[in-house]
């Protein structure tokens, strides 16, 4: 990376942290899925009766799920299976709100014909535009991660009294699956920032891109499909995979006339 690229991604970490609205909005989602629905789903589980049914089904899982009681367990398959899911779900939410006005943005503030003059190729400008949505999608997700097991690991202290342990999935979604899903969106989104006429309109595309995401944190609520550690680990080398191609490709077709328009 050189220094001119460089000098676009500290451009638009300036730009969101001086904007008290943008930046208020990257914590308002972490804030929830990190620390409100976690402390939610450990207190309803500790007031939950004992129910034979709940005993039943926890009978017929996996030896290595079923811990020394109901509430560790159900506790245990929150904090390993669903609360992942909040992890790809943080990143691109996060770096839709840079992503989104990669291009548009510039148009709106008609800084974008100085921004083509300096010394880069469209190519290597489109690719500072996704790395600045993506350090700060990491960044925001690491900092959530901290705070979620904070508060989810001293509210097992003080409800269950014990620690409850990350399973190695979590390594897996956090280093590999997360970063890779995440840079595919933000591929996508600055892709269509090139070709929006608004901020609101690339947007609103990019909600889309939440939508598989909602219906597999509701498979693994439902029980319908539970991703083991193997399944993630082939769905983040295909994601990375995805992920270097749209990043070699997704400009192929642009110019500086056509962004211009």
């Amino acid at each position: 990376m050189n220094t001119a690229m460089s000098a676009i991604i500290r451009k638009d970490f300036r730009g969101v942290s001086a904007n008290r609205r943008l930046f208020s909005s990257l914590l308002i989602l972490p804030l929830l899925l990190v620390v409100v629905m976690p402390s939610i789903f450990i207190v309803m589980i500790h007031l939950m009766p004992d129910d034979p049914d709940t005993a039943k089904l926890l009978a017929i899982m996996p030896a290595s799920a079923r811990l020394s009681s109901m509430e560790l367990t159900l506790s245990g398959m929150v904090v390993n299976y669903v609360l992942p899911a909040f992890f790809l779900m943080i990143p691109i939410s996060t770096a839709s709100i840079m992503a989104a006005s990669a291009f548009v943005g510039e148009k709106e503030r008609h800084t974008l014909e100085t921004l083509l003059y300096c010394p880069l190729t469209l190519a290597q400008i489109f690719r500072a535009k996704v790395m600045a949505s993506f350090l700060l999608s990491m960044l925001v997700s690491l900092i959530s991660l901290a705070a979620m097991f904070a508060v989810v690991e001293t509210e097992a202290v003080f409800l269950m009294g014990t620690l409850l342990v990350p399973s190695i999935s979590w390594a897996v979604v956090i280093l590999l699956v997360s970063p890779a899903i995440s840079l595919i969106a933000i591929t996508l989104i600055v892709r269509g920032s090139a070709k929006a006429q608004s901020v609101e309109e690339s947007q609103q595309s990019a909600v889309f891109l939440i939508v598989p995401l909602i219906l597999l944190i509701v498979g693994q609520f439902s029980g319908i499909l539970l991703l083991n550690v193997w399944l993630l680990l082939g769905l983040g080398l295909a994601c990375a995979a995805v992920a270097a191609l749209l990043l070699k490709t997704a400009m192929g077709k642009f110019s500086y006339e056509r962004l211009l328009q």
